[in-house]
């Protein structure tokens, strides 16, 4: 059904956009059944981890890869710290103070301060002839908030998906953190997914000189508490949008697997366009959530007979 709908011609000159700021791990593995139809572009302010390159040979139907650090303000430079993990660098200084509580510091030990070419991120794309953004990947290590909130209003209102990735201990100095992230999000999106990352609390200088192998046995022994978070919103769609926004969120809804949600908005398509197309896509839904259903009495069964059998050997 994502490929039926990303087949519709307005696609075919209007295709989805799809922006990830804060590239070093890679392209984003939730888009590849998006990426064929869609125009991707990917921000990353470290080179030790991303080329600048345009591609229509990536999987993506253009690619294009910005070496660029993406901030809320109109600075042309800003400093940004380079430390030891590519994957902690950040515009903002790492709190090592904080993070001695954590096994994790020396991760974010800064290696070198460097002055980096800086643009705020709507100016970016119109750089590259991009006006806007459906689906918004933000994981910048303690600015995704700011960098959300310093786009137009008319801009952030049509994202349809937004993910970031913002943390919960205190890791740099001035971050954003999950709880203000949710309260500005919540006015007009839902969070449909949150997966906790974290690690145990536990001193670098407790586990001086630990070897190797306690070190490992650490992660299967001790309690994980809550570091950072990777969390999704969904745009719930509350003022008047076209045929496209209807169409492609239930496209993004099927890609995470919110098939009520996915339901919902076709309806509302439907309703507001008189495409008889979201007839299908909301039936389609609706089938997904009838297998899911058939599936219980399985699992159920399944349960009964591990509780009876455990009960016999009680």
């Amino acid at each position: 059904m994502i490929d039926r709908i990303l087949r519709q011609d307005i696609f075919k000159t209007n295709p989805p956009i799809l922006v990830d700021v804060g590239a070093s791990g890679g392209i984003h593995q939730r888009w590849k059944k998006i990426a064929p139809y869609a125009i991707c572009v990917a921000f990353d302010a470290d080179d030790r981890e991303m080329q600048l390159t345009e591609s229509s040979s990536s999987g993506f139907r253009r690619l294009i890869t910005i070496n660029r650090i993406v901030t809320d303000r109109e600075d042309e430079e800003v400093d940004f710290y380079l430390t030891q993990s590519p994957f902690c660098s950040s515009a903002l200084e790492p709190d090592m103070a904080a993070l001695s509580r954590w096994p994790f510091q020396e991760l974010f030990r800064v290696e070198r301060k460097v002055r980096l070419k800086a643009a705020k991120l709507m100016n970016a794309l119109g750089e590259a002839g991009i006006e806007r953004i459906d689906w918004l990947k933000v994981d910048t290590q303690g600015t995704d908030l700011r960098i959300f909130r310093s786009l137009p209003e008319s801009v952030r209102h049509e994202i349809l998906l937004a993910e970031f990735e913002p943390g919960i201990l205190d890791a740099y100095k001035g971050e954003d953190k999950l709880s203000e992230l949710i309260g500005f999000m919540s006015k007009s999106y839902f969070m449909s997914r949150m997966d906790l990352k974290g690690v145990a609390r536990i001193s670098q200088t407790l586990m001086s000189g630990w070897p190797a192998t306690k070190r490992r046995a650490l992660r299967s022994a001790h309690r994980t508490s809550p570091g950072w978070a990777e969390v999704c919103f969904m745009n719930l769609l509350e003022r008047n949008h076209d045929r496209r926004s209807y169409l492609l969120l239930c496209a993004f809804a099927l890609a995470e697997k919110q098939y009520g949600f996915v339901a919902e908005i076709a309806e509302r398509g439907r309703q507001a366009t008189n495409d008889p197309f979201f007839e299908e896509v909301k039936v389609d839904a609706l089938k997904q959530i009838s297998g899911i259903q058939y599936k219980w009495p399985f699992f159920a069964l399944r349960n009964r007979l591990n509780r009876a059998f455990l009960a016999v050997f009680d």
